[in-house]
């Protein structure tokens, strides 16, 4: 499943044609679209001074176009984001990264942990594009969608995240089955649905908010047939927005559902999305003169704004993401001769030489060639990010022995050097030779990887020593880079990133996993002070935590402790989270639903837009705010 997914969330680039598109609706167009009366909605605090905007529009320009709004076939991030706006889910998250009722108002799973059923919300409407009612949603939308996600003809790029987990979905896709009601996704009645597992699965309720769990219209989905999907006349709506206007290329204009079941929540009244295929180079520009709401800001150009004071009191810096970047270390190099893999594989079994590797590196410098005023605000001590998942009101990584960690530092140069002196005796006495060749490859297409790689050879070298090791930083082209090197094993030493797929800590397992492509872990001879594989303690754990579905404090116990067995025996390095960098925006960062996976964090239900962009102070006492009130929140959750 993960591997899918990581192509699908990481590497998949949004195309540069649309299928198709529609002429928005004009004067001669019957049925224009029914535009809400925002008269009484607009946000509290809008007077002169304010914290909010009196017009909630909100204004971007993209310049890359997005291929279908099939929601049930798509690929890309930007396809998911459209789509979270336009059809709401079963479940949902809140600010804080609350699980709450959607489009199913309860929920219970069995006492086995294999069924679920989920009682919806009665009165939610199909529009189309122009607002009118065409039904009401019901459980048999989603098995209709499911019919369709799991029909091969209908190439869906996520039918695999679904029948990774519901009963004979697999089965039915390969067409091993052919009756779909042997399927386990069933509508025992209009307001009633019930999916069936293939075995019990704790993080099943998160797997909820990706799209290929979104319903669809059955008769509409017969009716539209291959064209479902292909413009905003071919799609029906049942979340906070409807697609009024798509004109690929030119534009898409999204207006607040006037008969949303949530509408109040629903503060931004219009999503004005305009095309440029220089929007990338015009944006500060166009942010600048007032005609969008917000800019990512270049790395290029941070210097600018930040040395103007005008325009640095509208910077602040962007959310984090969930995907880490670790150093892996590799157990099964596959290099050529010339950077000798065989004595790679003596040092990297000895574990004060991987220490020493690790207490060499000053991650914060290292940072610096990205995030040049704030570099530690990306930088975590784990493999999974802070604020991911919870159990028990408490976070992941603040379960003992992660919470140690976390507060902690890797980089030291006295211990660096005492690791040395160790892995020098105890290498030489293995047959090992110095120095130790590091080979560190790089994406050519990333200028801040060049750099950082650049500055952690440095670091490797002036700390260590040349005596000690040599490394050499190999610059590959991105075509083919993942092929060619972590994949290949071609590779002593990378930085590497992995992303979540549900809410639970398994999914940050999957890259160390018997057989994968990584750091190839199940290679090293290493062991406990009790003579035992790492490895192969490290998977017994896992598969311990794996096995734990009742039990789910436990559960992330287990799993705590099998990370930190990969972290404490410098197998990688945690490095930094994603996301970064730098914007100017009037969206408040704070308000929008909160999630590490699925298109929860997509919604723009609850937002609103600022009177004045929020500064790098005001960021600050914001976060620390939405921080305490989260951890609050999952107290409170936690008692439920």
């Amino acid at each position: 499943m993960k591997r899918l997914l990581s192509l699908l969330l990481v590497l998949v680039m949004v195309l540069s044609a649309c299928t198709g598109g529609t002429t928005p609706p004009t004067s001669e167009t019957p049925g224009t679209p029914e535009t809400p009366d925002t008269s009484e909605e607009k946000p509290e605090d809008v007077e002169e001074g304010g914290k909010y905007a009196a017009e909630q529009v909100y204004k971007t320009v993209y310049a890359e176009e997005i291929q279908t709004i099939n929601y049930l076939t798509t690929t890309t991030n930007v396809e998911f984001a459209l789509a979270a706006n336009l059809v709401d889910t079963l479940v949902d998250y809140d600010m804080y990264g609350v699980l709450q009722p959607a489009l199913a108002e309860s929920w219970e799973s069995s006492e086995d942990g294999l069924t679920w059923t989920f009682h919806l919300r009665k009165g939610v409407k199909w529009l189309d594009f122009e607002g009118t009612e065409v039904a009401e949603t019901t459980a048999h939308d989603f098995v209709d969608a499911a019919k369709y996600l799991l029909t091969p003809e209908n190439e869906s790029a996520t039918a695999n995240l679904f029948y990774s987990v519901i009963k004979n979905a697999e089965e039915y896709f390969n067409g091993d089955i052919t009756d779909f009601s042997q399927v386990g996704v069933k509508a025992e009645d209009d307001y009633t649905l019930v999916y069936t597992l293939i075995k019990p699965t704790p993080y099943f309720e998160s797997m909820l908010t990706y799209v290929c769990f979104f319903p669809a219209y059955g008769p509409f989905l017969e009716e539209m047939g291959d064209q479902f999907g292909t413009t905003n006349s071919a799609l029906l709506y049942n979340g906070g927005y409807i697609l009024s206007e798509f004109e690929p290329q030119m534009h898409r204009i999204l207006i607040k559902n006037p008969k949303y079941w949530d509408a109040d929540n629903i503060h931004i009244t219009e999503l004005n999305y305009k095309y440029n295929k220089e929007a990338t180079s015009l944006a500060g520009e166009m942010y600048k003169r007032g005609e969008i709401s917000d800019v990512e800001i270049p790395a290029a150009s941070i210097d600018e704004w930040m040395n103007n004071p005008e325009l640095k009191n509208q910077v602040r810096p962007s959310i984090l993401g969930t995907y880490t970047y670790f150093y892996a270390i590799n157990f099964d190099p596959k290099f050529d001769a010339q950077y000798e893999p065989e004595n790679w594989k003596i040092a990297v079994n000895n574990p004060n030489f991987r220490k020493s590797l690790v207490s060499a590196i000053n991650r914060v410098a290292a940072m610096q060639t990205q995030e040049p005023y704030d570099p530690e605000y990306r930088i975590i001590n784990t493999i999974t990010p802070p604020n991911y998942a919870s159990q028990g009101g408490v976070d992941y990584t603040q379960m003992e022995p992660l919470k140690a960690i976390t507060e902690g530092e890797f980089f030291s140069k006295e211990k660096a050097l005492e690791y040395k002196d160790k892995a020098v005796e105890e290498l030489t006495a293995a047959g090992a030779k110095f120095p130790v060749k590091i080979l560190m490859p790089y994406n050519t297409n990333i200028t801040s990887w060049a750099n950082e790689a650049q500055v952690v050879k440095q670091q490797l070298e002036t700390t260590l020593g040349t005596d000690y090791v040599e490394v050499t930083l190999l610059p590959h082209a991105p075509t083919g880079f993942l092929d060619g090197t972590r994949r290949a094993g071609n590779y002593s030493m990378m930085q590497v990133n992995w992303g979540p797929d549900y809410a639970d800590p398994q999914t940050y397992t999957d890259p160390f996993e018997r057989g994968f492509n990584y750091n190839f872990p199940e290679y090293t001879t290493d062991v406990t002070e009790d003579g035992q594989n790492i490895f192969e303690a490290y998977e017994a754990l896992v598969n311990e935590a794996k096995a734990e579905v009742k039990d789910l404090v436990r559960r992330y116990e287990l799993f705590a402790q099998a990370e930190a067995m990969l972290i404490e025996n410098s197998f990688i390095m945690p490095y930094c989270v994603s996301g970064g960098g730098y914007m100017a925006s009037k969206v408040h960062p704070f308000e929008a639903p909160y999630s590490s996976f699925g298109i929860s964090a997509e919604r723009w239900k609850g937002q609103k837009l600022l009177a004045k962009p929020m500064n790098m102070e005001e960021f600050e006492i914001a976060q620390k705010e939405w921080q305490a009130a989260r951890e609050e929140a999952l107290k409170e959750a936690a008692k439920k």
